[in-house]
């Protein structure tokens, strides 16, 4: 398996940006992002495939866009127009070239006036 590490997370006003970075150790064929608000269940925020294929969200189409720079095994989530619903856990997630999943430990995102 390989191991993540997150960073970018941070406090921010609504409207505002951040942007997320996961570096993994190895290879995958896709990377992405979850999120884990109190009291609620983990979400899909995005994922990208190793082809480039992406999903998203509902509640983040239009605001956040993924990318990956394969030559640093690093995945990229630009979050935009942040609003306070957005704050929770934000935990990066990987499948590896033989189909094993890691999860990275998580970055805080909080928005808020």
């Amino acid at each position: 398996q390989v191991q993540l590490v997150e960073s970018g997370g941070g406090l921010v006003q609504p409207g505002g940006s951040l942007r997320l970075s996961c570096a993994a150790s190895g290879s995958t064929i896709a990377m992405g992002w979850y999120r884990q608000a109190p009291g609620k269940q983990r979400e899909l925020v995005a994922f990208i495939t190793s082809g480039g294929r992406t999903k998203f969200g509902d509640s983040v189409k239009g605001r956040f866009t993924i990318s990956r720079d394969d030559a640093k095994d690093t995945v990229y989530l630009q979050m935009n127009s942040l609003e306070p619903e957005d704050t929770a856990v934000y935990y990066c997630y990987a499948t590896d070239i033989v189909g094993r999943s890691s999860w990275g430990q998580g970055t805080q995102v909080t928005v808020s006036p």
